[in-house]
């Protein structure tokens, strides 16, 4: 986690996540660098837009409907509820795909 951690903070920053940035944050916190997990991590990134990463991955609490709101509804209803659900399984398979990165 604290590599993932560490290429948050460079993002943050607004500096490069390359090796040699990550390595420096790790040493920084008192962390034994893995080289190989550093190289795995800097390939895995290169390419993804972080931010949008870190938007897919917020999973929003839906509030519960109205109860007078629901019977009024109907059939509408149905119909967003599967919407969410298809939502919510393309949100789960971003976010294994996103944490199979980080392994």
């Amino acid at each position: 986690m604290e590599y993932i951690y560490a290429a948050l903070l460079l993002h943050a920053a607004g500096k490069e996540i390359n090796e040699e940035n990550l390595k420096a944050v790790l040493s920084a916190a008192g962390v034994e660098v893995d080289e190989a997990r550093v190289k795995a991590l800097v390939a895995g990134l290169e390419g993804v837009d972080i931010e949008e990463a870190i938007a897919n991955a917020a999973m929003p609490v839906a509030a519960a409907p109205a109860p007078a709101a629901a019977e009024a509804s109907g059939g509408e209803e149905k119909k967003e509820e599967e919407k969410k659900e298809e939502k919510k399984e393309e949100d789960t398979a971003a976010i294994a795909g996103l944490a199979a990165l980080f392994g």
